[in-house]
C-alpha cells in the first residue's frame, strides 16, 4: 500500500482560482512538477515567491546566511492573534534574546527531566484507548495536549484550566486556515488585518486562560513553591547578555507557541505514524518487542532503533508542517534567476521529503532507508520537519522522545489495522487527514497465538 498524498493541480488557472484552492489546501493546490523541481518561480498580482527546493538553496537560507532570509511578515501577521511576539514568529535580535532564554530548558541534558510527563502522558493514552475501529486523531491530540500540559505546567489535561485550553485551540484550529488573506496579499500596514472573527474569540480565549497560568505560576515562583518543570526553568532563566527575563505578557506569547508546536505537531507526526504502521503491519511486532524493553530513562529510549526509525520515516511523508516561508530582505541571483528583495521563499518539507530526484523511491513508506547509505545522505539537506540551522524547532529534541515513546507503548498494546476507508493528507495548521485518519484497534492480548 503506497502511502496516499493529495492529487495536485497542473495549472493555476487564474490568480483567484488558485488563491482559493491555496486557502483551502495548499499541498493540492501546487503543481505535480514541485516533486521533482530544484526551483520554481510563481508570480501574481497578489505575490512573488520561489519554491526552493534544491538542498543547497535549503542550506543557504537556513544555515549559511538566515539573517538575510528572515521570516515573513506575512506570516506573523497571519498568526498574530493567537501567538503575538513569539519565538516562532519575531526575527532579529527579538529572536534571538528569545532563544538566549528559552534553549536551556531544551538542552539535551534537560530532557531527562521531561521523561515522567512523557510517559504519565502515555500510560494515560493507552488507558483511554478502546478497541475497534476510530479517527485516531482526535486521541492523538489528546495525548500531545497531555503531554505538554505536563511537561510545562505539571498538570494532567484533565485539570480543568489545561481542558478548556484544548477545547478552545480545537475551535482555534478549525477557525484558523492554514493560509489567510494576511499571509497572501501584501497588505497596507493601515487596515487591521482580516483575521475572521472566530479567529479572534478563539485566540483571545486561549491567550486569557494561558494568561491565568503564567500568572499563578509567577506567585508560585516567587513563594518558592513552584515545581521545576518547563514553565518554571524558562521564566526564571535570565538572558545571559543581558540578565533579563521574560514579562508576564511575553510569556504568554511563548506559551502559545509551546502549545501550539508541541500539540498540533506533535499529534499530526503520531497520527500518520500510528497509520503507517496499520498499513504496513510487517513492522508492527519489532515495535513490540522494542517496548518491552522501555523504561523511563534515556539508554532505554535510545535503544527503540526501530521504533526511531519509523517514526523518522513518519516525518519525511507527513512532516506537521508541510512549507515554511522567508522573505529576501535584497535582491538575489538564485540558480541564474533573479530574485527580488520582499520575494517570498517558500521552504517545502512536503516536497523535499518526496523530491524524486533526492529519495529512493519517494513515495514509499522504508523505515530501513536510515540505515542506508543514501537515506543518510539524503537526510542531510533534504530532511527538514523541525526546520534547520538556528531557527531549529528547540524542541526537536523533545517532539522525537516523545514521539518514539508513544509510538512503541501504543504499538506494544494494541495490532494496528488500516480502517475502511485511507486518509487523505490536507493542510491545516498541520498536515491532517482531510476526514480523519481511520484506525482499527485490537487488544494485543486478545490476539490469536500463531498457529
Amino acid at each position: 500500500m503506497i502511502p496516499p498524498r493529495p492529487p495536485t493541480s497542473e495549472g493555476q488557472g487564474s490568480v483567484l482560482r488558485f488563491a482559493r484552492a491555496f486557502r483551502r489546501d495548499l499541498l493540492s493546490a501546487l503543481p505535480e512538477r514541485l516533486y521533482g523541481a530544484w526551483m520554481a518561480e510563481f508570480r501574481s498580482p497578489l505575490i512573488h515567491s520561489f519554491v526552493c527546493n534544491d538542498p543547497a538553496l535549503v542550506r543557504l537560507i537556513l544555515k549559511d546566511r538566515p539573517g538575510d532570509f528572515p521570516k515573513s511578515d506575512r506570516l506573523r501577521a497571519g498568526l498574530a492573534p493567537l501567538l503575538g511576539e513569539s519565538v516562532f514568529v519575531t526575527n532579529g535580535a527579538q529572536w534571538a534574546a528569545q532563544r538566549r532564554i528559552i534553549d536551556p530548558a531544551f538542552e539535551g541534558g534537560r530532557l531527562h527531566d521531561s521523561l515522567p510527563a512523557i510517559f504519565a502522558a502515555t500510560d494515560a493514552t493507552v488507558a483511554r484507548l478502546r478497541p475497534g475501529e476510530q479517527d485516531i486523531e482526535p486521541e492523538c491530540s489528546h495525548a500531545a495536549a497531555d503531554v505538554i500540559f505536563r511537561a510545562l505546567f505539571s498538570m494532567p489535561i484533565e485539570h480543568d484550566t489545561a481542558a478548556r485550553v484544548f477545547r478552545a485551540f480545537r475551535a482555534h484550529q478549525d477557525a484558523q486556515p492554514v493560509v489567510n488573506l494576511a499571509a497572501l496579499l501584501p497588505w497596507p500596514r493601515w487596515l487591521p488585518h482580516p483575521h475572521s472573527r472566530r479567529t479572534r474569540r478563539t485566540a483571545a480565549e486561549i491567550r486569557g486562560l494561558i494568561a491565568t497560568l503564567v500568572a499563578n505560576r509567577m506567585q508560585a515562583i516567587r513563594e518558592g513553591t513552584a515545581p521545576d518543570d518547563l514553565a518554571t526553568r524558562i521564566m526564571t532563566t535570565p538572558d545571559p547578555q543581558t540578565g533579563r527575563r521574560f514579562s508576564a505578557p511575553e510569556m504568554v506569547d511563548q506559551v502559545a507557541i509551546f502549545f501550539l508546536a508541541g500539540h498540533e505537531t506533535s499529534a499530526s507526526a503520531l497520527a500518520w505514524a500510528l497509520w503507517l504502521l496499520a498499513a504496513y503491519p510487517e513492522w508492527q511486532d519489532a515495535i513490540a518487542a522494542e517496548a518491552a524493553a522501555l523504561t523511563p530513562d534515556m539508554a532505554a529510549i535510545n535503544a527503540l532503533r526501530t521504533t526511531r526509525a519509523v517514526f523518522r520515516e513518519a516525518l519525511r511523508l507527513y512532516p506537521p508542517v508541510p512549507m515554511m516561508v522567508r522573505q529576501a530582505t535584497r535582491a538575489e541571483t538564485m540558480r541564474g534567476r533573479p530574485v527580488p528583495a520582499g520575494a517570498q521563499l517558500v521552504l517545502s518539507p512536503w516536497h523535499l521529503h518526496r523530491h524524486h530526484r533526492l529519495w529512493d523511491r519517494p513515495d514509499d513508506f522504508d523505515p530501513g532507508r536510515w540505515s542506508r547509505p543514501e537515506g543518510k545522505a539524503s537526510a542531510r539537506d533534504a530532511f527538514i520537519p523541525f526546520s534547520a540551522g538556528q531557527r531549529v524547532c528547540p524542541g526537536a529534541g523533545f517532539a522525537m522522545i516523545e514521539g518514539v515513546v508513544m509510538l512503541a507503548r501504543i504499538v506494544a498494546a494494541f495490532r494496528l489495522e488500516p480502517g475502511s476507508k485511507p486518509p487523505v493528507p490536507v493542510a491545516r495548521l498541520t498536515v491532517r487527514g482531510r476526514d480523519g485518519i481511520a484506525i482499527r484497534l485490537t487488544p494485543r492480548e486478545n490476539l490469536a497465538p500463531p498457529a
